[in-house]
């Protein structure tokens, strides 16, 4: 049986270039929507490159924290806008 951590994976691996959920959409998405603030624990722990944690945000609009650094998180979702704006 997969873990929440599983699930929460598996949600932010299909969120779309220059597309964002937040860590509550996440939660929810991953059958615990009180748990976004686990949601964010888990991500700060991934390395998976294949896992785009980057894409998941805060519900009040900031980016919140990555583990690659903040400056990094808001280029990646700065050149995927630009990529999405491009298609």
């Amino acid at each position: 049986m997969p873990t929440f951590a599983d699930k929460v994976r598996k949600v932010v691996k299909k969120i779309p270039a220059g597309s964002v959920l937040t860590y509550k959409q996440v939660a929810i998405k991953a059958g615990r929507p009180t748990a976004w603030r686990a949601v964010g624990n888990i991500l700060n722990k991934n390395y998976d490159p294949q896992i785009p944690c980057h894409r998941v945000v805060r519900s009040d609009g900031k980016t919140g924290g990555y583990n690659r650094g903040a400056k990094t998180k808001i280029k990646l979702l700065l050149a995927e806008a630009k990529l999405a704006k491009n298609d």
